[in-house]
């Protein structure tokens, strides 16, 4: 029997309890108790956070002073410093530690949308800089640490959208490059870091949304290549670093949307497979690296939507399982490592979109457990790592949305704790892992919010 943080915060967000059906009784035993621990916050978190030195920074709403920035040692929570004084808000967001720092993007109420850093002091709390001064502000986005160096994209007038980079101080927080002269700008995204190098993907007016990089000089930054020539775009995506070699989803005419891979130069820039041969689209997405090679969720025009891997060699880039036989997708997604083993969601068509484990070969991707019997599914979401299990919320009509977890095995897959007693749903969310602890927000009977620490 856990205790429940008494909270004067109550929240507007409706519940998202799923119907009723017939009750099925999971049983407990040989389940291990957890220490799950409430952290006293008398707000509402309101995003995920960034961790430094064992510190969670996020961003949490209460009533006297608005969406601000707080932090945590897992006991108990504290405001670090109130932005925007009063009740309205500087809505804190896209934490990113640099160092013994997290920088963030937030609003004063006089300068707009701009970079802010903190070192968990309201002393240590300050504007980096006022980038475009005036109540319309920066807005910084898609922030990244990039080899201890900040990289994010930011508006000016001069320049529209442009690649910023920062060190921390007003001097140091520039614009890069003006890769699109003019208000418009060359709209970055996808900022990825690999190295001390950054890639993203940008249009320069001329040759579409390609793939650039960035070393974070002007003379450092260009396009890699254009790979739909002209100006179409190939609009990269899902930029994910494995070991030093950047994968992507790209464009060509006579390709489609397929998997490509880069060094930086490019020679090196090269369509790794046409996965669904000729100009149809295998869709590339959920790109995620694990040792050594790249799993990603493709479909080749015969299978529908499946799990994939590559080691770069068009040989090497192959099908792992047809975990849906035929030509019906069973969509993997939330793609989550954990050690040597890839946890995803699918839908084999029996069981609706369950859990499921692979290590890289059909023998070895397998289904986990049937956590919502029948062909619901159990509604697995917000994967994460600790320290060797994952966990994640699912839906049960025994325990309704609750925090669960898995060894990968059937026996080690079961509810973590069921946090709101009987089949209502707390309704774990913002999972965020920091170091040996995870923390999590769940909601009461009430419609309040809590802060749970699990480790």
């Amino acid at each position: 029997m856990f205790l429940h943080l008494v909270s004067s915060f109550s929240a507007s967000r409706p519940r998202r309890d799923r119907p009723r059906c017939r009750l099925a009784v999971e049983p407990l035993e040989g389940r291990a108790l957890l220490t799950v621990l409430p952290v006293s916050l008398p707000a509402t978190m309101t995003s995920q956070g960034a961790v430094v030195n064992g510190t969670l920074y996020f961003s949490a709403s209460d009533g006297a002073h608005g969406d601000e920035l707080w932090k945590t040692n897992g006991t108990s929570a504290t405001l670090v410093k109130d932005i925007r004084p009063g009740s309205r808000s500087s809505s804190p967001r896209d934490f990113t530690a640099v160092g013994n720092e997290v920088y963030f993007t937030a609003y004063d109420g006089k300068n707009g949308f701009e970079l802010w850093k903190t070192d968990g002091t309201a002393r240590g709390t300050v504007m980096v800089k006022d980038a475009y001064p005036g109540s319309m502000g920066s807005y910084p986005q898609d922030l990244v640490n990039a080899g201890g160096t900040l990289y994010y994209m930011a508006f000016d007038a001069s320049g529209g959208y442009e690649l910023w980079r920062s060190n921390g101080t007003a001097g140091g927080t520039h614009m890069v490059k003006d890769i699109r002269h003019g208000i418009l700008g060359s709209f970055p995204t996808n900022l990825t870091a690999v190295g001390n190098t950054v890639f993203f993907a940008a249009n320069d007016g001329t040759h579409g949304a390609e793939l650039y990089r960035s070393d974070g000089t002007a003379a450092g930054t260009y396009m890699v290549r254009d790979i739909s020539s002209g100006q179409g775009s190939s609009s990269p995506s899902g930029l994910t670093n494995v070991n030093g070699t950047l994968f992507f989803e790209a464009y060509d005419p006579s390709h489609g949307m397929e998997l490509w891979k880069s060094k930086g130069t490019a020679s090196s820039t090269a369509m790794v497979k046409d996965v669904d041969p000729g100009s149809g689209s295998s869709m590339p997405s959920f790109l995620t690296a694990m040792n050594g090679s790249l799993y990603f969720t493709a479909t080749d025009g015969k299978h529908g939507s499946e799990l994939w891997k590559s080691n770069g060699t068009s040989s090497g880039t192959v099908m792992v399982k047809d975990i849906h036989a035929g030509g019906t997708s069973s969509n993997p997604q939330q793609l989550t490592v954990v050690g040597n083993r890839l946890f995803l969601v699918a839908n084999d068509g029996t069981h609706g979109n369950e859990l499921w484990v692979s290590n890289g070969t059909a023998a070895g991707t397998k289904f986990v457990k049937d956590v919502y019997a029948g062909r619901g599914g159990g509604n697995e979401s917000n994967l994460r790592n600790l320290n060797g299990t994952l966990y994640f919320s699912a839906y049960t009509t025994a325990y309704g949305t609750e925090l669960w977890k898995s060894d990968s095995t059937a026996a080690g897959t079961g509810i973590a704790d069921n946090i709101m007693a009987g089949s209502s749903s707390s309704d774990p969310s913002n999972l965020t892992v920091a170091g040996k602890a995870l923390y999590f927000t769940t909601l009461d009977t009430r419609g309040n919010y809590r802060l749970w620490r699990l480790t």
